[in-house]
């Protein structure tokens, strides 16, 4: 039993090896999507007044940001943009109890009645938004939720879609969408990386 547990700590501990395949988006790029994204979000919702952008953390939050901003400029009036703090725990050695933990925090807004617009940076599996979608509703109950992905990589282990997609990147479950953002990795790309043999 002991080296079996050597082993499982061993292999928690070390890092995996990732290969760079390839960038699926520039900064330039990113920023035409989310400008893209916020005309959509606008049309879709027949303007802003009721809306409400929660970005999940840690990088929906910078995408709610930008996106607000872009909103604001199209109809002239700030949009309500706030927070959702998930934490995960994770056993990298097998894919059950992989859970989303769900830390309780204020958004920022009253999310009553309101049209609220969820934004992830990357929709996998659909955990992450099953927990924030219990989360959210621990706040408040909204006329609507709608969720933002900048990135839609497949491999729906639960019934989630988005509404409003930057961009629907096929991979494989050995693949892996890495999004960086300014405001928290001080680089501005999207790439996709391989877990090497």
């Amino acid at each position: 039993m002991s080296d079996t547990t050597s082993t499982a700590v061993t292999e928690t501990t070390a890092k995996p090896r990732l290969r760079e395949k390839g960038r699926l988006l520039s900064a330039s790029e990113i920023e035409r999507t989310l400008v893209r994204l916020a005309h959509e979000i606008v049309e879709r919702n027949n303007g802003a007044a009721n809306l409400g952008l929660v970005g999940i953390k840690r990088r929906g939050v910078p995408l709610a940001q930008r996106i607000a901003k872009h909103i604001a400029t199209i109809e002239k009036a700030p949009v309500d943009t706030g927070v959702l703090d998930i934490s995960f725990y994770r056993d990298d050695l097998s894919t059950r109890d992989v859970r989303p933990v769900v830390e309780k925090a204020d958004i920022g807004f009253d999310v009553n009645g309101r049209d609220i617009i969820l934004m992830d940076d990357v929709l996998y599996t659909g955990r992450t938004i099953r927990a924030a979608l219990d989360a959210l509703f621990d706040h408040g109950r909204p006329k609507s939720v709608q969720l933002l992905v900048l990135i839609d990589r497949g491999h729906r282990e639960l019934p989630i879609e988005a509404r409003f997609i930057g961009r629907t990147v096929p991979t494989s479950r050995r693949e892996i969408i890495e999004v960086k953002l300014r405001e928290i990795d001080d680089d501005e790309q999207v790439i996709l990386v391989e877990l090497a043999d």
